[in-house]
C-alpha cells in the first residue's frame, strides 16, 4: 500500500533549471511547493575548492551524469528496425541528482533569433510549395520573441551572463551579434577574456566579412550578484566546465543561483531519491490529483497536490506523459496524436587544427572561451535555392585543457606509448572549429514506449526512432565548406577534417549534445502540439511541462536561454492567471 503525503499546492518532478525556476517564483508567491528528485542531493560544498576537478571521476567515467541503468532508452533509425537499449554513455549525456545538466553544462547561455520562434511561417513564407520535404513537421512556438524577451533578460540576470550585445532596443553595436533580436539591456557583465585562439578566429572570420562575437558566457567574467541575492566569483580559467560543477562558484548552475535562496523559505521542500512513476489522475483524467513515486526504501509514495509541474529531462518529461496517460500519444503512420510527436537534437560538427610553432595554453580556458558568429541562420542567410532550410553558428573555441579528451590528429592511438607522444606533441597547439546547427522535425522521428524493454519497476522504457536528416546533412555540408574558408585563412600545419559525411547515419556511440528536444511540444493547435503556449498540457490543465521537450524543433545554439526564458513565462501565467481561475488558458 503506498504512502499518502499530506497536500501541497504544487508537486514538481526534477530539480535542474526548470524545477528550481519554478520551485522559487511559486514559493515566493507564498504556496506550498514540495519538488522531487530521482538524483541524489548536490550542494555547493560537495565540489567547492580545494576539492580537485578531477578529469577521471568527472570528464571520463561522467560522475554527474545518469547511468543506463536509470534511464535508459532504447534507440532505433527508422520505424523498420528493432530499437534497442543503450547500455554505456555516449550521445547525450543527461545529468543525475539535484541540478540535473544544469550542473554539469559548460555554460553557453544564447538567445534564439526571432524567426526561429516563428520558423513554420517562415517556410511558409520563403519557401515554395513543395519545396521541403513532405514528411517536415516544423512549426512555430506559439511565442514570439518579444514576449519573451523580458524573462530572457531576467535568466540572464539571474545566471550573470556575461558577453557583447550586438542590439541594445534597436541599436547594432559593433563587437556583438548584429542579427540578434533586439535586447532591452545589454549583458549583465562584459565578455570573459580573449585567448590566441579566439583572436586568431576572430581576425580570420572577420577577413571573410563575417561578424564574430564572444560566447556568452554563465561562466562569469566579473563577481555578480543575481536577483535572488545569490553570489557568483569571476571565473579563473581552469578549464574545467563541461561535464563538471565549477569549483569556484564562477559558473551558473541551479546551485549557484537559486537553490541556496530557495532552500529557506519555510513553505518549500525538496526529496532526493524520489523517482516519480507517474502522475496520477481523477477519474474524469481532466485533472492530476498528485504524483506516485518510489522512495530510497523501495516504498511507494503518492503526494497530492493542486498543480504538478514536469520539470526533469526532456526524454523523461515525454516518458512520463505517456505513462501517465496525459495527452494521446503521437501515431508517425496515422499522423495523429501529440506525445511523442516532433522530437528533435542538434546535430554539430567540425574540425581540428595543429600549428607547430604556436602555443595556445589550453589549460588557461573556460568552457565558454571562443567567439562564433550567426551570419548563417534561418533569415540571416536566402537557403531557398540551396536545397535546405536551416543554419548554424559557426564557432572557433578553446574550452578545455584537460589531457586525457585532449583532441589528438586523426591515426592516434588510444592508449599507450603512441598515444603519449601524439598528446606531447600536440597540446597546446590545437585549435576547434565547429558548428553547431540546426535540427528539423519530421514526421518518422518520434519518441513512444518501448513494447518489449522494462525498467526495474516494470515500466516501459522510452523508445527513440532518430537519424540525420537529409535536409540537415546538406545544411551540414554548406556549412562545412564555410569552415574550410575559415581554416584556410588561418594556414594550420595540419587540418583534420571531421565534418559530418553526405551520407552519415546517427550512432549512440559518440558524443554530440545533451540538447534533446521536443517530443511534447508547445503551440496553438492542439492536434499538433501537446501543450498551449504557457506550457500547460491542453487535456490536463492543472499539468505544466517547462523543458526543452517544448521545443517544435531545434535552432542553431544551446537551448537553455530559451528553457530559462519559457519557465519563467510559464510560471508568471500560472500566479497571475491559472491561479486566480484554475482552467485551460487557452480555449480552443
Amino acid at each position: 500500500m503506498a504512502i499518502n503525503k499530506d497536500p501541497v499546492d504544487v508537486v514538481i518532478v526534477g530539480l535542474g533549471w526548470t524545477g528550481s525556476i519554478m520551485s522559487i517564483e511559486l514559493a515566493k508567491a507564498g504556496l506550498k511547493v514540495v519538488a522531487l528528485e530521482r538524483g541524489d542531493d548536490r550542494t555547493n560544498a560537495d565540489f567547492a575548492y580545494p576539492k580537485a576537478a578531477d578529469e577521471l571521476q568527472f570528464g571520463v567515467r561522467h560522475k554527474l551524469m545518469q547511468r543506463p541503468k536509470q534511464s535508459a532508452v532504447t534507440v532505433r533509425q527508422n520505424i523498420d528496425q528493432v530499437a534497442l537499449p543503450n547500455r554505456v554513455l555516449g550521445a547525450f549525456l543527461p545529468g543525475d541528482g539535484v541540478g540535473g545538466a544544469g550542473l554539469h553544462w559548460t555554460g553557453q547561455l544564447m538567445r534564439p533569433r526571432p524567426t526561429d520562434l516563428a520558423l513554420g511561417t517562415f517556410a511558409r513564407e520563403h519557401y515554395a510549395k513543395g519545396q521541403l520535404p513532405a514528411d517536415m513537421q516544423i512549426q512555430d512556438f506559439g511565442v514570439t520573441y518579444d514576449e519573451l524577451e523580458p524573462h530572457f533578460d531576467f535568466f540572464e540576470k539571474v545566471c550573470g551572463l556575461s558577453g557583447q550585445a550586438g542590439n541594445v532596443r534597436g541599436k547594432i553595436i559593433d563587437g556583438g551579434d548584429p542579427f540578434e533580436g533586439a535586447r532591452s539591456n545589454p549583458y549583465p557583465l562584459p565578455p570573459l577574456e580573449d585567448s590566441l585562439s579566439s583572436a586568431m578566429f576572430e581576425k580570420a572570420a572577420r577577413n571573410l566579412g563575417y561578424h564574430p562575437f564572444p560566447n556568452p558566457s554563465a561562466a562569469v567574467s566579473r563577481p555578480w550578484t543575481n536577483p535572488y541575492g545569490m553570489q557568483l566569483g569571476p571565473c579563473n580559467y581552469c578549464g574545467f566546465c563541461s561535464f563538471y560543477a565549477c569549483v569556484n562558484f564562477s559558473k551558473a548552475s541551479p546551485q549557484t543561483t537559486i537553490l541556496d535562496a530557495v532552500k529557506l523559505l519555510p513553505n518549500y521542500e525538496y526529496r532526493v531519491n524520489s523517482n516519480v512513476i507517474r502522475v496520477d489522475l481523477h477519474d474524469d483524467k481532466k485533472t492530476a490529483k498528485g504524483v506516485t513515486y518510489i522512495d530510497a526504501a523501495g516504498q511507494e509514495v503518492f503526494q497530492p497536490a493542486k498543480i504538478v509541474v514536469l520539470a526533469s529531462f526532456a526524454l523523461n518529461n515525454v516518458r512520463l506523459m505517456l505513462l501517465s496517460g496525459i495527452g494521446k500519444p503521437y501515431d508517425p503512420v496515422a499522423n495523429t496524436g501529440v506525445v511523442g510527436r516532433n522530437y528533435s537534437w542538434q546535430m554539430g560538427s567540425g574540425m581540428h587544427l595543429y600549428f607547430k610553432d604556436l602555443e595556445f595554453n589550453p589549460f588557461v580556458a573556460a568552457g565558454t572561451t571562443g567567439k562564433m558568429f550567426n551570419d548563417f541562420s534561418p533569415g540571416t542567410f536566402d537557403s531557398t535555392a540551396l536545397g535546405f532550410i536551416g543554419g548554424a553558428k559557426l564557432h572557433g573555441s578553446q574550452p578545455t585543457g584537460s589531457p586525457m579528451k585532449h583532441p589528438l590528429p586523426s591515426g592516434t592511438p588510444k592508449w599507450g606509448a603512441g598515444w603519449k607522444a601524439s598528446l606531447k606533441q600536440n597540446y597546446g597547439h590545437h585549435m576547434a572549429l565547429s558548428m553547431s546547427l540546426t535540427n528539423m522535425s519530421y514526421r518518422g522521428v518520434f519518441l513512444d514506449l518501448d513494447p518489449t524493454y522494462k525498467d526495474p519497476y516494470g515500466q516501459p522504457l522510452l523508445r527513440m526512432t532518430y537519424d540525420w536528416q537529409p535536409n540537415e546533412l546538406k545544411t551540414a555540408q554548406f556549412m562545412g565548406e564555410k569552415l574550410r574558408t575559415i581554416a584556410k585563412e588561418l594556414k594550420p600545419d595540419v587540418l583534420d577534417d571531421t565534418v559530418i559525411k553526405p551520407d552519415a547515419h546517427f550512432k549512440t556511440t559518440a558524443y554530440v549534445s545533451t540538447h534533446n528536444v521536443g517530443g511534447a511540444v508547445m503551440g496553438t493547435d492542439p492536434a499538433t502540439s501537446a501543450l498551449n503556449r504557457y506550457l500547460q498540457s491542453w487535456d490536463v490543465h492543472n499539468v505544466f511541462v517547462p523543458g526543452g521537450n517544448a521545443f517544435p524543433q531545434n535552432f542553431q545554439n544551446n537551448p537553455t536561454g530559451m528553457i530559462g526564458a519559457l519557465t519563467y513565462w510559464s510560471v508568471k501565467a500560472i500566479l497571475e492567471q491559472y491561479l486566480k481561475n484554475p482552467g485551460p488558458l487557452v480555449q480552443v
